[in-house]
């Protein structure tokens, strides 16, 4: 896989599932979310919340072009109301615009292994590994990015240590899946990146 000219890199095409609407406010300027569906080539959709600059959000001309297409950044922050996801993803709209492309749902990420890889087995023998990759943004901060990979890359990223540096490419993965509470079963939405190209550019301890 050739290397990336940026660690976070995600362009998207696909549908407004709704209209924008606040989501937070941060160092006094306005930001907005909305959700995008893109439809995979299976015809399944996933479903990824945009948040964006309230600049961005008014400088977007509609025209006759159905399909929005955005090219930003994977993000992450942990939710400490309690509410919803712990780690909530996220991308963060660089540049939008309405277009008539078919439907791209495509990350490229560059970052260091934050935790022990999670190698499984699917109940049809198949083998998994769920990564949690650490990708550097500027100001000292990082996005931690939950990853999965399949069959020999599963088995290959099984064996790499925490702080290995890896590159790869995928896409962002919606699933639903149900969590038991104690005011009873809670339908919830889980985000990672479903890799189809992965490389370690430098083991940890080497």
């Amino acid at each position: 896989m050739d290397m990336i000219s940026e660690n976070n890199y995600t362009r998207l095409c696909g549908h407004m599932a709704g209209p924008p609407v606040y989501s937070h406010s941060s160092r006094g300027q306005d930001f907005y979310s909305f959700p995008l569906e893109i439809r995979r080539l299976s015809g399944n959709t996933d479903t990824v919340n945009i948040v964006l600059h309230q600049e961005k959000l008014a400088a977007l001309e509609p025209g006759d072009a159905e399909k929005l297409c955005v090219t930003g950044q994977l993000r992450s922050f942990n939710n400490r109301r309690g509410q919803g996801a712990k780690l909530v993803i996220t991308v963060y709209a660089r540049e939008l615009c309405f277009c008539d492309e078919e439907d791209m749902n495509l990350v490229r990420l560059r970052g260091a292994l934050c935790k022990e890889p999670n190698p499984r087995t699917t109940p049809m023998g198949r083998d998994i590994c769920d990564l949690m990759l650490a990708v550097n943004r500027r100001y000292g901060r990082s996005d931690y990015l939950p990853c999965i990979c399949w069959g020999s890359r599963a088995r290959e990223a099984a064996q790499w240590p925490v702080g290995t540096q890896v590159c790869l490419e995928g896409r962002i993965q919606s699933r639903g899946y149900i969590k038991v509470t104690d005011e009873g079963p809670v339908e919830k939405t889980a985000f990672e990146v479903s890799v189809t190209e992965l490389e370690a550019l430098v083991t940890a301890g080497t």
